[in-house]
Protein backbone atom coordinates (compact mmCIF):
# COMPACT_ATOMS: atom_id res chain seq x y z
CA UNK A 1 0.00 0.00 0.00
CA UNK A 2 1.16 3.34 -0.85
CA UNK A 3 2.37 5.76 1.96
CA UNK A 4 -0.47 7.34 3.83
CA UNK A 5 1.35 11.16 2.67
CA UNK A 6 0.36 10.40 -0.54
CA UNK A 7 -2.42 12.51 -1.90
CA UNK A 8 -4.77 11.12 -4.50
CA UNK A 9 -5.50 13.92 -7.08
CA UNK A 10 -9.08 14.80 -8.05
CA UNK A 11 -10.52 16.99 -11.18
CA UNK A 12 -11.97 19.07 -8.38
CA UNK A 13 -8.78 19.09 -6.04
CA UNK A 14 -5.91 18.87 -7.87
CA UNK A 15 -2.40 18.48 -6.90
CA UNK A 16 -1.12 20.96 -6.65
CA UNK A 17 -4.04 23.29 -5.93
CA UNK A 18 -5.34 25.76 -8.11
CA UNK A 19 -4.75 29.01 -7.87
CA UNK A 20 -7.78 31.38 -7.59
CA UNK A 21 -7.18 33.16 -10.20
CA UNK A 22 -7.19 29.62 -12.28
CA UNK A 23 -10.57 28.52 -10.74
CA UNK A 24 -13.32 27.97 -13.38
CA UNK A 25 -16.22 30.34 -12.99
CA UNK A 26 -18.57 28.54 -11.62
CA UNK A 27 -16.49 28.01 -8.24
CA UNK A 28 -17.97 30.07 -6.22
CA UNK A 29 -17.08 30.02 -2.59
CA UNK A 30 -20.74 28.94 -1.71
CA UNK A 31 -20.51 26.37 -4.24
CA UNK A 32 -17.74 25.23 -2.95
CA UNK A 33 -18.63 25.25 0.28
CA UNK A 34 -21.98 23.22 -0.64
CA UNK A 35 -19.51 20.57 -3.04
CA UNK A 36 -17.43 20.14 -0.12
CA UNK A 37 -20.13 19.16 2.66
CA UNK A 38 -21.54 16.91 -0.01
CA UNK A 39 -18.02 14.85 -0.75
CA UNK A 40 -17.52 14.73 2.92
CA UNK A 41 -21.19 12.95 3.53
CA UNK A 42 -20.48 10.56 0.72
CA UNK A 43 -17.19 9.35 1.79
CA UNK A 44 -17.48 9.28 5.36
CA UNK A 45 -21.01 8.12 5.74
CA UNK A 46 -22.84 6.85 2.74
CA UNK A 47 -19.52 5.21 0.92
CA UNK A 48 -18.99 2.28 4.36
CA UNK A 49 -22.98 1.75 3.78
CA UNK A 50 -22.66 1.31 0.30
CA UNK A 51 -19.71 -1.10 0.61
CA UNK A 52 -21.58 -3.00 3.05
CA UNK A 53 -25.07 -3.43 1.64
CA UNK A 54 -25.01 -3.17 -1.53
CA UNK A 55 -23.76 -7.19 -1.89
CA UNK A 56 -26.67 -7.85 0.07
CA UNK A 57 -28.62 -5.75 -2.75
CA UNK A 58 -29.75 -3.92 0.03
CA UNK A 59 -32.03 -1.09 0.61
CA UNK A 60 -31.01 2.60 1.71
CA UNK A 61 -31.01 2.35 5.41
CA UNK A 62 -33.43 4.89 7.11
CA UNK A 63 -30.04 7.05 8.93
CA UNK A 64 -29.00 7.94 5.38
CA UNK A 65 -32.78 8.99 4.23
CA UNK A 66 -32.91 11.51 7.52
CA UNK A 67 -29.43 12.79 7.17
CA UNK A 68 -30.03 13.48 3.80
CA UNK A 69 -32.91 15.44 4.65
CA UNK A 70 -31.11 17.21 7.33
CA UNK A 71 -28.16 17.82 4.84
CA UNK A 72 -31.23 19.63 2.81
CA UNK A 73 -30.18 18.11 0.20
CA UNK A 74 -33.55 16.81 -0.80
CA UNK A 75 -34.56 20.54 -1.14
CA UNK A 76 -31.64 21.74 -3.29
CA UNK A 77 -33.83 23.00 -5.98
CA UNK A 78 -37.00 23.62 -3.65
CA UNK A 79 -37.41 27.60 -3.07
CA UNK A 80 -36.29 28.95 0.30
CA UNK A 81 -39.81 30.18 1.22
CA UNK A 82 -40.67 26.70 1.45
CA UNK A 83 -37.98 25.06 2.82
CA UNK A 84 -35.66 24.40 0.07
CA UNK A 85 -31.75 25.51 -0.16
CA UNK A 86 -33.49 27.73 -3.19
CA UNK A 87 -30.46 26.89 -5.87
CA UNK A 88 -30.71 25.20 -8.80
CA UNK A 89 -30.25 22.34 -11.64
CA UNK A 90 -26.15 22.96 -11.26
CA UNK A 91 -26.15 22.62 -7.55
CA UNK A 92 -28.39 19.32 -7.58
CA UNK A 93 -26.09 17.52 -10.17
CA UNK A 94 -22.91 18.75 -8.77
CA UNK A 95 -24.21 17.34 -5.49
CA UNK A 96 -25.29 14.44 -6.97
CA UNK A 97 -22.03 14.00 -8.73
CA UNK A 98 -20.47 13.79 -5.02
CA UNK A 99 -23.10 10.89 -3.84
CA UNK A 100 -22.84 8.98 -6.71
CA UNK A 101 -19.22 8.54 -6.61
CA UNK A 102 -20.13 6.73 -3.54
CA UNK A 103 -23.59 4.87 -4.57
CA UNK A 104 -24.97 6.04 -7.30
CA UNK A 105 -28.55 5.09 -5.69
CA UNK A 106 -28.08 7.42 -3.06
CA UNK A 107 -27.56 10.09 -5.66
CA UNK A 108 -30.79 8.79 -7.28
CA UNK A 109 -32.91 8.87 -4.22
CA UNK A 110 -32.63 12.60 -4.82
CA UNK A 111 -34.71 12.68 -7.77
CA UNK A 112 -37.87 11.16 -5.62
CA UNK A 113 -37.95 14.82 -4.44
CA UNK A 114 -36.83 18.39 -5.16
CA UNK A 115 -40.74 19.38 -5.40
CA UNK A 116 -41.71 16.35 -7.36
CA UNK A 117 -45.25 15.51 -6.45
CA UNK A 118 -46.17 19.35 -5.04
CA UNK A 119 -47.81 20.32 -8.42
CA UNK A 120 -51.29 20.51 -7.30
CA UNK A 121 -53.90 22.67 -7.83
CA UNK A 122 -54.80 23.80 -3.78
CA UNK A 123 -52.15 26.40 -3.14
CA UNK A 124 -52.12 25.67 0.33
CA UNK A 125 -51.74 21.80 -0.27
CA UNK A 126 -48.45 22.93 -2.44
CA UNK A 127 -46.89 24.94 0.38
CA UNK A 128 -47.13 22.14 2.54
CA UNK A 129 -46.20 19.41 0.13
CA UNK A 130 -43.38 21.41 -0.67
CA UNK A 131 -41.90 21.76 2.79
CA UNK A 132 -42.36 17.94 3.32
CA UNK A 133 -40.34 17.53 -0.18
CA UNK A 134 -37.73 19.74 1.13
CA UNK A 135 -37.28 17.64 4.55
CA UNK A 136 -37.49 14.59 3.45
CA UNK A 137 -40.92 13.20 4.19
CA UNK A 138 -42.34 13.38 1.01
CA UNK A 139 -40.18 11.15 -1.37
CA UNK A 140 -41.90 9.91 -4.01
CA UNK A 141 -41.86 7.51 -7.16
CA UNK A 142 -42.88 8.04 -10.79
CA UNK A 143 -44.14 4.92 -12.70
CA UNK A 144 -44.15 6.21 -16.44
CA UNK A 145 -43.07 3.18 -18.35
CA UNK A 146 -45.61 0.27 -19.52
CA UNK A 147 -44.28 -3.53 -21.02
CA UNK A 148 -45.40 -1.38 -24.20
CA UNK A 149 -44.27 1.97 -23.59
CA UNK A 150 -40.98 3.13 -22.66
CA UNK A 151 -38.52 4.65 -25.16
CA UNK A 152 -42.46 5.65 -27.06
CA UNK A 153 -44.24 6.86 -23.97
CA UNK A 154 -46.55 8.43 -26.21
CA UNK A 155 -48.18 4.98 -26.02
CA UNK A 156 -49.08 4.82 -22.85
CA UNK A 157 -52.19 2.83 -21.91
CA UNK A 158 -52.70 2.60 -18.71
CA UNK A 159 -56.27 4.06 -18.31
CA UNK A 160 -57.76 6.63 -15.50
CA UNK A 161 -61.58 7.21 -15.57
CA UNK A 162 -63.30 9.69 -13.95
CA UNK A 163 -65.72 8.46 -11.11
CA UNK A 164 -68.20 10.72 -9.32
CA UNK A 165 -64.69 12.46 -7.57
CA UNK A 166 -62.57 10.11 -7.89
CA UNK A 167 -60.14 8.53 -11.06
CA UNK A 168 -60.32 4.66 -10.93
CA UNK A 169 -56.89 3.40 -12.56
CA UNK A 170 -56.12 0.32 -14.34
CA UNK A 171 -53.04 -1.11 -15.63
CA UNK A 172 -49.72 -2.06 -15.88
CA UNK A 173 -46.26 0.03 -15.34
CA UNK A 174 -42.46 -1.27 -15.06
CA UNK A 175 -39.86 0.17 -13.75
CA UNK A 176 -40.80 1.95 -11.16
CA UNK A 177 -38.20 2.44 -8.83
CA UNK A 178 -38.91 3.29 -5.39
CA UNK A 179 -42.66 2.40 -5.34
CA UNK A 180 -43.24 0.73 -2.18
CA UNK A 181 -41.23 2.65 -0.18
CA UNK A 182 -42.73 5.91 -1.40
CA UNK A 183 -44.77 8.66 -0.38
CA UNK A 184 -46.61 8.78 -3.51
CA UNK A 185 -46.56 7.71 -7.00
CA UNK A 186 -46.97 9.92 -9.64
CA UNK A 187 -48.50 7.79 -12.47
CA UNK A 188 -49.07 8.85 -16.27
CA UNK A 189 -52.13 7.90 -17.44
CA UNK A 190 -54.31 7.59 -20.62
CA UNK A 191 -58.00 9.98 -19.52
CA UNK A 192 -58.70 10.22 -23.15
CA UNK A 193 -58.23 8.99 -26.79
CA UNK A 194 -56.56 11.56 -29.07
CA UNK A 195 -58.85 12.28 -31.83
CA UNK A 196 -58.53 11.33 -35.38
CA UNK A 197 -55.29 13.11 -36.71
CA UNK A 198 -54.00 14.30 -33.51
CA UNK A 199 -51.02 13.27 -31.56
CA UNK A 200 -50.56 9.96 -29.68
CA UNK A 201 -49.72 12.38 -26.62
CA UNK A 202 -53.19 13.69 -26.57
CA UNK A 203 -55.27 12.48 -23.89
CA UNK A 204 -51.77 11.63 -20.91
CA UNK A 205 -51.98 13.24 -17.86
CA UNK A 206 -50.22 12.59 -14.58
CA UNK A 207 -51.91 11.60 -10.76
CA UNK A 208 -50.77 12.11 -7.73
CA UNK A 209 -51.35 8.11 -5.91
CA UNK A 210 -50.90 9.07 -2.17
CA UNK A 211 -49.85 6.07 -0.18
CA UNK A 212 -48.30 5.14 3.01
CA UNK A 213 -44.90 3.93 3.09
CA UNK A 214 -44.06 0.35 3.10
CA UNK A 215 -47.34 -0.56 1.62
CA UNK A 216 -49.60 -0.47 -1.38
CA UNK A 217 -53.28 0.42 -1.49
CA UNK A 218 -56.28 -1.60 -2.53
CA UNK A 219 -55.71 -2.59 -6.14
CA UNK A 220 -52.02 -2.01 -6.59
CA UNK A 221 -49.86 -5.06 -6.91
CA UNK A 222 -46.60 -5.73 -7.80
CA UNK A 223 -43.10 -7.74 -7.62
CA UNK A 224 -39.55 -6.26 -7.71
CA UNK A 225 -37.68 -7.04 -10.56
CA UNK A 226 -34.00 -8.64 -10.26
CA UNK A 227 -31.83 -6.31 -11.20
CA UNK A 228 -28.07 -6.61 -11.97
CA UNK A 229 -26.91 -3.38 -10.03
CA UNK A 230 -28.58 -0.27 -9.27
CA UNK A 231 -29.21 -1.84 -5.54
CA UNK A 232 -30.28 0.65 -2.97
CA UNK A 233 -34.17 0.40 -3.39
CA UNK A 234 -36.36 -2.12 -5.37
CA UNK A 235 -37.53 -1.17 -8.63
CA UNK A 236 -41.05 -2.74 -9.74
CA UNK A 237 -43.31 -3.64 -11.97
CA UNK A 238 -46.61 -2.85 -10.53
CA UNK A 239 -50.10 -3.78 -11.49
CA UNK A 240 -53.10 -1.37 -10.95
CA UNK A 241 -56.97 -3.11 -10.93
CA UNK A 242 -59.23 -0.07 -10.42
CA UNK A 243 -56.94 1.65 -8.12
CA UNK A 244 -59.20 4.93 -6.81
CA UNK A 245 -56.73 8.17 -6.59
CA UNK A 246 -58.85 11.45 -5.74
CA UNK A 247 -60.07 13.89 -8.64
CA UNK A 248 -58.10 16.39 -7.08
CA UNK A 249 -54.50 14.92 -6.67
CA UNK A 250 -54.39 15.93 -10.82
CA UNK A 251 -50.54 17.19 -11.41
CA UNK A 252 -51.46 20.28 -12.88
CA UNK A 253 -49.26 22.92 -15.10
CA UNK A 254 -48.86 26.79 -12.88
CA UNK A 255 -52.24 28.49 -13.52
CA UNK A 256 -54.03 25.66 -14.82
CA UNK A 257 -56.96 24.90 -12.67
CA UNK A 258 -59.60 22.13 -12.42
CA UNK A 259 -59.69 18.52 -11.95
CA UNK A 260 -61.38 17.06 -15.28
CA UNK A 261 -57.86 16.56 -17.46
CA UNK A 262 -58.91 19.19 -19.89
CA UNK A 263 -55.78 19.91 -20.75
CA UNK A 264 -55.47 16.20 -22.21
CA UNK A 265 -51.68 16.92 -23.58
CA UNK A 266 -50.01 18.11 -20.41
CA UNK A 267 -48.66 14.74 -18.90
CA UNK A 268 -46.57 14.39 -22.19
CA UNK A 269 -45.04 17.66 -21.80
CA UNK A 270 -44.47 17.29 -18.25
CA UNK A 271 -43.11 14.24 -18.61
CA UNK A 272 -40.53 15.54 -21.32
CA UNK A 273 -39.55 18.40 -19.47
CA UNK A 274 -38.87 16.30 -16.34
CA UNK A 275 -36.88 14.12 -18.53
CA UNK A 276 -34.32 17.03 -19.27
CA UNK A 277 -33.42 17.39 -16.16
CA UNK A 278 -33.50 13.92 -15.02
CA UNK A 279 -31.16 13.51 -18.40
CA UNK A 280 -28.84 16.02 -17.24
CA UNK A 281 -28.76 14.80 -12.91
CA UNK A 282 -27.86 11.56 -15.23
CA UNK A 283 -24.75 12.40 -16.63
CA UNK A 284 -23.48 14.14 -13.45
CA UNK A 285 -24.33 10.44 -11.89
CA UNK A 286 -22.26 9.20 -14.78
CA UNK A 287 -19.59 11.40 -14.02
CA UNK A 288 -19.23 10.36 -9.96
CA UNK A 289 -19.36 6.65 -10.93
CA UNK A 290 -16.17 6.98 -13.33
CA UNK A 291 -14.50 9.97 -11.12
CA UNK A 292 -15.09 6.81 -8.70
CA UNK A 293 -13.15 4.39 -11.14
CA UNK A 294 -10.48 6.23 -11.83
CA UNK A 295 -9.88 7.56 -7.90
CA UNK A 296 -9.96 3.41 -7.57
CA UNK A 297 -7.12 2.95 -9.88
CA UNK A 298 -5.39 5.40 -9.16
CA UNK A 299 -4.21 3.89 -5.32
CA UNK A 300 -4.61 0.39 -6.94
CA UNK A 301 -2.28 1.16 -9.99
CA UNK A 302 -0.15 2.27 -6.79
CA UNK A 303 -0.90 -1.04 -4.49
CA UNK A 304 -0.28 -3.09 -6.90
CA UNK A 305 3.38 -4.89 -7.70
CA UNK A 306 4.53 -6.80 -10.02
CA UNK A 307 8.06 -7.92 -12.34
CA UNK A 308 9.32 -5.94 -8.61
CA UNK A 309 7.60 -2.68 -10.01
CA UNK A 310 3.84 -1.16 -9.02
CA UNK A 311 2.35 -1.42 -11.91
CA UNK A 312 1.63 2.06 -12.29
CA UNK A 313 5.34 2.70 -13.24
CA UNK A 314 4.33 0.98 -16.50
CA UNK A 315 3.64 3.67 -19.27
CA UNK A 316 0.43 1.90 -20.81
CA UNK A 317 -1.17 2.03 -17.70
CA UNK A 318 0.01 5.29 -16.61
CA UNK A 319 -1.76 6.87 -19.86
CA UNK A 320 -4.35 4.79 -19.77
CA UNK A 321 -5.66 6.36 -16.20
CA UNK A 322 -4.91 9.76 -17.43
CA UNK A 323 -7.15 9.32 -20.77
CA UNK A 324 -10.13 7.82 -18.21
CA UNK A 325 -9.26 11.10 -16.10
CA UNK A 326 -9.47 13.48 -19.31
CA UNK A 327 -13.13 11.91 -20.53
CA UNK A 328 -14.18 12.53 -17.01
CA UNK A 329 -13.31 15.99 -16.69
CA UNK A 330 -14.61 16.67 -20.15
CA UNK A 331 -17.84 15.13 -19.39
CA UNK A 332 -17.89 17.12 -15.87
CA UNK A 333 -17.74 20.23 -17.87
CA UNK A 334 -20.25 20.09 -20.37
CA UNK A 335 -22.82 18.52 -17.56
CA UNK A 336 -22.32 21.87 -15.69
CA UNK A 337 -22.78 23.63 -19.23
CA UNK A 338 -25.96 22.36 -19.52
CA UNK A 339 -27.01 22.36 -16.27
CA UNK A 340 -25.91 26.06 -16.56
CA UNK A 341 -29.01 26.38 -19.38
CA UNK A 342 -31.37 24.96 -17.39
CA UNK A 343 -30.85 27.16 -14.84
CA UNK A 344 -31.30 30.46 -17.28
CA UNK A 345 -34.42 28.45 -18.37
CA UNK A 346 -33.31 28.49 -21.87
CA UNK A 347 -34.61 25.87 -24.25
CA UNK A 348 -31.95 22.58 -24.08
CA UNK A 349 -33.62 19.54 -24.83
CA UNK A 350 -30.61 18.83 -28.01
CA UNK A 351 -27.84 19.76 -25.01
CA UNK A 352 -29.77 17.60 -22.60
CA UNK A 353 -29.97 14.67 -25.15
CA UNK A 354 -25.68 15.21 -26.05
CA UNK A 355 -24.47 15.21 -22.29
CA UNK A 356 -26.80 12.40 -21.15
CA UNK A 357 -25.30 10.53 -24.39
CA UNK A 358 -21.64 11.49 -23.92
CA UNK A 359 -21.45 10.98 -20.25
CA UNK A 360 -23.16 8.13 -19.92
CA UNK A 361 -21.53 6.47 -22.67
CA UNK A 362 -18.01 7.74 -20.98
CA UNK A 363 -18.95 5.80 -17.73
CA UNK A 364 -19.14 2.57 -19.60
CA UNK A 365 -15.99 2.80 -21.19
CA UNK A 366 -14.19 4.07 -18.19
CA UNK A 367 -15.51 1.79 -15.47
CA UNK A 368 -15.04 -0.87 -18.06
CA UNK A 369 -11.42 0.01 -18.34
CA UNK A 370 -10.84 0.63 -14.97
CA UNK A 371 -12.05 -2.87 -14.42
CA UNK A 372 -9.58 -4.12 -16.99
CA UNK A 373 -6.65 -2.15 -14.72
CA UNK A 374 -7.87 -3.73 -11.49
CA UNK A 375 -7.42 -7.64 -13.65
CA UNK A 376 -8.43 -10.82 -11.81
CA UNK A 377 -9.10 -8.15 -8.98
CA UNK A 378 -11.95 -6.41 -10.97
CA UNK A 379 -14.36 -9.47 -11.56
CA UNK A 380 -14.57 -9.65 -8.40
CA UNK A 381 -16.96 -8.16 -5.27
CA UNK A 382 -13.65 -7.60 -3.33
CA UNK A 383 -13.06 -4.23 -5.33
CA UNK A 384 -16.11 -1.59 -5.79
CA UNK A 385 -15.19 -1.27 -9.16
CA UNK A 386 -17.19 -4.08 -10.31
CA UNK A 387 -20.16 -2.09 -8.66
CA UNK A 388 -19.36 1.10 -10.57
CA UNK A 389 -19.48 -0.54 -13.86
CA UNK A 390 -22.52 -2.56 -13.08
CA UNK A 391 -24.28 0.99 -12.11
CA UNK A 392 -22.72 2.85 -15.05
CA UNK A 393 -23.70 0.38 -17.76
CA UNK A 394 -27.62 1.42 -16.53
CA UNK A 395 -26.90 4.75 -17.42
CA UNK A 396 -26.60 4.23 -20.86
CA UNK A 397 -30.36 2.92 -20.80
CA UNK A 398 -32.69 5.04 -18.45
CA UNK A 399 -33.81 8.14 -18.55
CA UNK A 400 -33.99 7.41 -22.41
CA UNK A 401 -31.47 5.07 -24.56
CA UNK A 402 -28.42 6.35 -25.75
CA UNK A 403 -30.24 5.47 -29.10
CA UNK A 404 -33.33 7.74 -28.38
CA UNK A 405 -30.82 10.48 -27.57
CA UNK A 406 -29.43 10.43 -30.79
CA UNK A 407 -32.84 10.64 -32.46
CA UNK A 408 -33.34 13.57 -30.46
CA UNK A 409 -30.19 14.97 -31.11
CA UNK A 410 -30.53 13.80 -35.07
CA UNK A 411 -33.95 15.47 -35.38
CA UNK A 412 -32.68 18.66 -33.81
CA UNK A 413 -30.41 18.96 -36.41
CA UNK A 414 -31.86 17.25 -39.86
CA UNK A 415 -35.10 17.57 -41.31
CA UNK A 416 -36.45 14.56 -43.06
CA UNK A 417 -37.17 14.09 -46.17
CA UNK A 418 -40.54 13.08 -47.62
CA UNK A 419 -39.76 9.34 -47.86
CA UNK A 420 -38.22 9.48 -44.73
Amino acid sequence: MTSTAHRTATPDQPWPPRPPALLPPWHTPARAQLQEQARRFAMDEVLPVANELDPQKGEIPQHLLERLGELGFFGITVPADDGGLGLGVFEYCMVSEELARAWMSVASILARSQGMGTAVADPDRRRELLRRSAGGSWIGAVALSEPEAGSDLANVQTRAVLDGDEWVVTGRKRWCGNAKAADFIQVLVRVADPAPGESRSRGLRNLLLVKERGEFPPGLSGHAIDKVGYHGFLTWDLTFDGVRIPAGDLIVAPGEGGSDGADSGAGFREAQAFLNTARVHTAARAVGLARAAVEDCTLYLQERAQFGHPIGDFQALRFTLAEMAAEVEQSRAFYRQVAHLLDEGLPCEREAAMVKLQATEMAVRVTNQAMQLHGGNGYTTERQVERHWRDARLTTIFEGTSEIQKRIISNAMLPRSPLG
